[in-house]
């Protein structure tokens, strides 16, 4: 009579009915919402690292695009007093350039100390002298015009627009997001095995009343429904719980760069990543994949059960 009292209360729709179809409490449900949240967990720090990596991308390129350097090299046939005023002279008419630093002998033999050690004689060695400019985003200085004039001024002299070290940056951080993008798939395929087995454990532990449900005329729709609905909120339970470590993770990141600022170690993470925030776009992308990852569990679970009860046919 048990029997026969569930399968009136499934065709019925009662609440008892989904607790008597897929069981709330069980070890199985528990083990699912750990997984989901690992799931989910690591599928946001892989969100929230690309979009650091790219934020930061931008903040690299967007400073190095408004810099740019002139190399002097000595010349035993040239003058290098004469030459770097010739080319300041040239940066100084020329449209866009907003700032101009010349480094001195002394600096720009410092720039050498992290090859060469500390204590070299460089009296002999012919260092470069360089002059470093800033330009303004409009008007846009024109490099391809400026790099003529300046090897007109001094033919011993190379401009560097820094586009290389640009491009450079860009193919990292869009590495670093098809790296991403390939661990969030890994991670998906991962959590559909998961609810795949869960489900299919779920079914097989309610195999007669399934069949029984089936057999009387009870709609596979209705069937595969109760077991979305129940893993739908597992699944949601699990990503809310990993994208929510996720995303204090990154806050408590953020709070502890900005306390380590004006340290070695701060000033070091603060040019790699700037303040370590992901901001509203990071912890927005680490929501989207906790309502996705509720979602898929749900609709993995609703398709198993219908491919299989399919089969029944």
């Amino acid at each position: 009579m048990s029997g026969f009292h569930a399968i009136r209360d499934l065709s019925l729709g009662r609440r008892d009915a989904e607790a008597a179809l897929v069981p709330k409490g069980s070890i199985g449900g528990r083990a699912l919402i750990t997984v989901v949240a690992i799931m989910t967990f690591l599928s946001s720090l892989a969100a929230g690292g690309a979009v650091l990596v790219v934020q930061s991308s931008q903040d690299w390129r967007a400073a190095i695009s408004r810099e740019a350097t002139v190399q002097i090299r000595p010349s035993p046939s040239r003058n290098m007093e004469a030459d770097i005023k010739a080319v300041l002279k040239t940066l100084d008419a020329t449209p866009g350039v907003t700032e101009i630093r010349t480094l001195s002998k002394s600096d720009s033999d410092r720039l050498l100390e992290p090859w060469l050690g500390q204590g070299v004689n460089l009296e002999e060695i012919p260092v470069p002298r360089m002059i470093v400019l800033k330009t303004s985003a409009t008007p846009r200085v024109d490099f391809a015009k400026l790099r003529d004039a300046i090897a007109t001024a001094a033919p011993n002299a190379t401009l560097d627009d820094h586009r290389l070290w640009s491009q450079r940056l860009a193919t990292m951080a869009n590495t670093f997001v098809v790296i991403a993008l390939v661990i969030l798939a890994l991670l998906v395929t991962a959590m559909g095995l998961a609810v795949s087995f869960a489900t299919r454990g779920a079914m097989a532990g309610n195999r007669e009343i399934i069949e029984v449900l089936h057999f009387v005329g009870a709609s596979d729709g209705f069937i595969s429904r109760q077991f979305q609905q129940r893993f739908l909120m597992l699944g949601l339970r699990g990503a809310v719980l990993g994208a929510g470590c996720a995303a204090f993770i990154f806050f408590l990141a953020s709070i502890a760069s900005r306390r380590m600022i004006a340290t070695p170690s701060g000033d070091q993470i603060e040019a790699l990543f700037g303040s370590f925030a992901i901001g509203w776009v990071g912890y927005a992308a680490i929501a989207t994949i906790a309502a996705l990852s509720a979602a898929f569990s749900g609709q993995t679970s609703r398709m198993v059960v219908y491919r299989k009860l399919r089969s029944l046919t």
